[in-house]
């Protein structure tokens, strides 16, 4: 992106003015899709009524799929919008809506701008890189998969809460492959959720079965839109498939060990028969927590609230004297790894913001430096 705006610089390149082709999007033609009264009023505010909308479903590189109310067609980001967006995190993302510009002579639509989230699901960039990566944007609901074999962790059950309820996502927890588990098993995974203060609505299926579909089936409503989140192989593309009825989304064999193999490259939305949208995604290697404070606030709101009867109002819940956090780890009424997972996410998410900021700091730096370097008339001479 800057090496993008300092050839800007150079060439005394200037955004062009743009308009977008008319047709104004109305709850109606659009609600199927997901489009209400509040992404009306984002619009409208910012100044984009009465322009077409349509809604991301695939990204693919820089091309884009998306959908209004006369289907799908491709489309690619518009060079003002590439000029003036600064962020890896505003560009869209399955789940958005865009403002797009698009003739069915066209091979392509031009996307100018897109319609403010209402909801999204984030995490921190694989690697080394302090900056957010979007999942998907204007999601519901928010479908966290585990396995019940293998694959079952609470403190990463625990993650995935604090990044779907930091991003505005109401969460409900899928334990998938009950058939290879036996029913005290399966009865001992929910206790230790429930231990763990995970309040969340859990359902136990399995997609070999059939047992526990129809109650996700039932639970998915017209209209509002869902994501997978997983690990890969725990089942997230085989339950689409089954909910849609026939093999829409690729799947991999079973392991040995019972375990599915991962298949899903890409982030797709699909509607189904009722109505409903189900995004897939391809499973997290590596989950960091970046910005999640009010997440943590919500996932962890048993501690927040022990905290409130600490001597010190800044008790780092370490070892402080008069810690209510420590002396209900002490009496047993809170448990301990659920303790433990707090201070590690907590202390995850201080240091990648830290890191944030300071790399934020640096970006505008260099920004006051090119607007400065602008305004220098020997800057081209120079370059």
């Amino acid at each position: 992106m800057l090496c993008r705006i300092v050839n800007a610089l150079r060439s005394n390149i200037k955004p062009r003015s743009f308009e977008v082709s008319h047709m104004p999007p109305t709850i109606a033609h659009l609600q199927h899709l997901g489009w209400d009264e509040w992404f009306a009023a984002q619009a409208e505010e910012k100044g984009l009524t009465g322009h077409r909308v349509a809604r991301v479903v695939a990204v693919d590189r820089e091309q884009l799929l998306v959908m209004d109310e006369s289907g799908e067609f491709r489309a690619r980001l518009a060079g003002r919008f590439l000029f003036m967006t600064e962020q890896s995190v505003d560009f869209p993302c399955v789940g958005d809506w865009v403002c797009v510009q698009h003739d069915s002579a066209d091979r392509f639509g031009i996307i100018h701008d897109v319609i403010p989230r209402r909801s999204f699901l984030r995490r921190k960039a694989a690697g080394d890189t302090i900056e957010h990566q979007m999942i998907a944007a204007n999601i519901d609901v928010a479908l966290i998969v585990q396995s019940c074999q293998f694959d079952f962790n609470v403190n990463r059950l625990e993650r995935y809460l604090v990044m779907v309820r930091n991003g505005r996502v109401a969460p409900v927890v899928l334990l998938t492959k009950t058939d290879l588990v036996t029913p005290v098993t399966l009865q001992q995974l929910r206790d230790d959720i429930g231990n763990a203060g995970i309040t969340a609505a859990v359902i136990a299926l399995s997609n070999v079965t059939g047992a526990g579909v129809e109650t996700v089936r039932d639970m998915l409503q017209p209209g509002k839109t869902y994501c997978l989140l997983g690990s890969s192989g725990v089942g997230k593309s085989t339950l689409i498939n089954r909910l849609l009825g026939r093999q829409h989304l690729e799947t991999g064999g079973v392991s040995g060990t019972g375990e599915g193999r991962h298949t899903t490259v890409r982030r797709e939305l699909v509607r189904l028969d009722n109505g409903a949208m189900l995004i897939d995604n391809p499973g997290m290697r590596e989950f960091g927590i970046l910005g999640a404070e009010e997440g943590l606030g919500d996932s962890f709101a048993d501690i927040y609230a022990l905290a409130a009867h600490c001597k010190y109002a800044d008790c780092a819940h370490a070892n402080e004297p008069g810690c209510a956090v420590l002396r209900a780890v002490a009496d047993g009424s809170l448990p301990q790894g659920h303790y433990r997972n707090f201070l590690k996410l907590r202390n995850e998410a201080e240091f990648h913001d830290l890191s944030y900021l300071e790399k934020r700091q640096k970006d505008k730096d260099f920004g006051r430096f090119l607007k400065s370097a602008r305004k220098d008339p020997g800057f081209r001479r120079k370059s």
